[in-house]
């Protein structure tokens, strides 16, 4: 089951005109380019089977390479619903369906959380619809069937809204008001607690570094003002041995 929804997805992103590297047996499946976006794909049956140490390398990888880490699976417990986006340990996870979507350009504005299902809405765009639609707070409470303060706090942004509330105000306003999801948009800084001597290593010489333990390399580092143009190695020994940052880029510009 697996291995024909990450041929699917492959194929997927192929036909979207992605430059694609499998690589099984790791903290994800795919890496995916295309211009300048980078995705970083973990293909699964069920989402829920994810551990936390995986999701955790999983945004740490993406944050160096700034891209985008996904979950593509089937389900999560019960069946991943189309056009809702789900997160687990902090890495977004939706159907197949929904991935091809977003890759298309459309991004759903349904997430699913303890609160079940949820849409956040545009402040700014709401007060602009109501407005030139001619709806006042107390008008509108009472047709989308919530309290004047619940229509206040959506349009400052401050909460989020059932979907059964959403409906009614799609279907006087459209689906402009809603914020999107983009699951594709590049993973923030997650920073390593108990980084190895290596990783000390790297951050000693100016770089910022991290260890992993189920990709497929064992550091991922990166120094901003680097460029890198191929791939040097070094044994552990003359990598621990220098001093500063500049001898090894030094290094690295013999390689060029």
């Amino acid at each position: 089951m697996k291995a024909e929804l990450l041929e699917r997805v492959g194929m997927l992103l192929l036909g979207k005109g992605f430059t694609v590297k499998c690589l099984p047996r790791s903290s994800f499946d795919i890496v995916a380019r295309k211009d300048g976006r980078i995705l970083i794909v973990k293909v699964l049956q069920d989402a829920n089977s994810i551990s936390g140490e995986l999701a955790g390398e999983m945004r740490r990888i993406a944050s160096f390479l700034s891209a985008a880490p996904v979950v593509v699976a089937e389900k999560a417990g019960g069946d991943l619903e189309d056009g809702v986006v789900y997160s687990r340990f902090g890495v977004y996870a939706v159907s197949f369906n929904t991935f091809g979507d977003c890759a298309d350009g459309r991004l759903p504005f349904v997430m699913s959380g303890q609160s079940g299902l949820t849409v956040s809405v545009s402040g700014e765009r709401l007060a602009g619809n109501m407005e030139e639609k001619g709806y006042s707070l107390s008008g509108l409470s009472r047709r989308v069937g919530v309290s004047r303060q619940m229509l206040v706090r959506y349009r400052a942004g401050k909460s989020e809204m059932s979907v059964r509330k959403a409906v009614v105000m799609q279907g006087i306003f459209g689906d402009s008001i809603f914020e999107r999801v983009n699951i594709f948009s590049p993973g923030a800084d997650d920073n390593q607690e108990n980084p190895s001597v290596l990783a000390k290593k790297y951050e000693n010489l100016g770089f910022r570094a991290a260890d992993t333990r189920k990709a497929p390399f064992d550091i991922i580092a990166r120094k901003e003002s680097l460029k890198e143009k191929s791939v040097p190695s070094m044994s552990k020994g003359e990598f621990l041995e220098m001093e500063t940052a500049g001898e090894l880029i030094r290094f690295m510009r013999e390689f060029e």
